[in-house]
């Protein structure tokens, strides 16, 4: 046999065939390359051409499958994608039979997050939402969808008679919209709850899986309908490239209003932060295993400390959500917030002592990142809301990085002193 006829028959095998997460994570969504690259390339190509003029014909009426223009598709954008609708499916099943679904990239967390809201929403519709959630979705909502006239009311959702008393009293509600673990607190809300519950109102519900990753947490397990996720974070693990990702399992609305929403937004992503996603995807299990191993001894070392007033790590059991995130999380993961006695002034000096570890925002890179929600990611939240929301003006927040322990703590030590 001809060595192009070997390359011509090689697949990918589906989701399913896959025994491990990391085999999954390298190989999914990678296809045959025409000029026999190992990797799939950078196509830095904005648009493509047609064999005769029918052919672009069949592809802009449906007809035919094929790449038009980058904005709408690109062959290392659909790498991704693919592989992200694989993570979050593997090994799902509904109705007996593999679950499917579509991802669709975006080029940031907030790009996704916009194509679903303005897909699933209209005028007079409203959003039930719980507290703590990432910033820039309260504000989206807040700013953009309130001169829209669409509605976010949050509330405790950890409490389900609460959530289900929303439902009842008020079926302008269309979507529960959920973020599990939250931004910056750890509150973890019961997907498997709030999903049924959303299925017996006849709602639809949404999850941000950043802070999570597939690997940890897999919301369509538990009947959610669209997950989400800033790739930015864990998934890219570099800190290299911007991006998000919506992900729905309602196949027919994801080719559909979801992709007509996304492409008329022109939020896309491109093919070089792509690539940056794809290879940092490929390592994702060993990071988050490194992440998560570092996480749980930082909380341990903190909660123990004298100068520490509260850890919020949803791996300790004195969490208030330990037995939610024990249920649906294969591990608490790699991000937690804590305040120090003295408040604000004690958080100012422990953040401009460190060494070792970096002071931004963000999350989810190889190196410890601590940040000071109040005045940085949640600034622009009203501070009463903050406080009621658990982010008090001394809260830091803290994604564990990947350096050796035993660093880490004598930097948080020498810091803390």
């Amino acid at each position: 046999m001809s060595d192009k006829k070997k390359h011509s028959t090689f697949h990918t095998p589906l989701p399913t065939f896959y025994k491990g997460f990391s085999s999954l994570a390298i190989h999914a969504g990678q296809h045959p390359d025409p000029m026999y690259a190992h990797l799939t390339p950078i196509y830095a190509s904005s648009t493509y051409v047609y064999d005769e003029a029918e052919q672009g014909m069949r592809r802009f009426s449906g007809q035919e499958p094929g790449y038009i223009y980058s904005r709408w598709g690109n062959p290392t954008m659909n790498e991704a994608e693919e592989k992200i609708a694989a993570m979050e499916t593997w090994k799902i099943e509904r109705e007996g039979k593999p679950l499917e679904a579509k991802a669709i990239l975006h080029a940031s967390g907030m790009a996704a997050i916009s194509s679903l809201f303005l897909a699933t929403l209209k005028k007079g519709d409203k959003i039930l939402t719980h507290y703590s959630l990432y910033s820039g979705t309260q504000d989206f909502m807040k700013t953009l969808l309130d001169p829209l006239e669409v509605e976010p009311i949050i509330v405790d959702l950890r409490d389900l008679s609460i959530a289900e008393k929303c439902l009842k009293e008020d079926p302008a509600i269309r979507m529960i919209y959920l973020e599990t673990p939250a931004n910056p607190t750890l509150q973890c809300v019961d997907l498997e709850a709030l999903s049924a519950l959303a299925k017996q109102y006849g709602k639809i519900t949404a999850c941000d899986n950043t802070f999570a990753t597939p690997y940890l947490q897999q919301p369509f397990k538990y009947g959610i309908d669209f997950v989400l996720h800033s790739t930015t974070k864990f998934l890219n693990g570099h800190g290299t490239a911007i991006g998000g990702v919506l992900v729905g399992t309602d196949i027919e609305f994801m080719k559909t209003r979801a992709t007509k929403t996304h492409r008329l937004l022109g939020g896309n992503s491109n093919a070089f932060e792509a690539f940056l996603l794809i290879n940092g995807m490929k390592t994702l299990e060993v990071r988050m295993q490194r992440h998560c191993e570092n996480a749980m001894q930082v909380a341990k070392f903190l909660v123990e400390h004298p100068a520490i007033e509260k850890v919020n790590y949803n791996g300790l059991s004195t969490h208030p959500d330990f037995a939610v995130s024990q249920k649906q999380m294969s591990h608490p993961g790699a991000m937690m917030s804590f305040e120090l006695k003295d408040g604000f002034e004690a958080g100012v000096r422990f953040m401009n002592k460190l060494q070792l570890c970096t002071r931004t925002v963000s999350l989810g890179t190889c190196d410890t990142l601590l940040s000071h929600p109040a005045s940085m990611s949640h600034s622009s939240v009203p501070r009463d809301q903050r406080i009621e929301y658990g982010i008090t003006d001394g809260l830091i927040r803290l994604s564990v990085g990947m350096e050796n322990i035993e660093d880490i703590l004598e930097d948080f030590s020498q810091a803390l002193s």
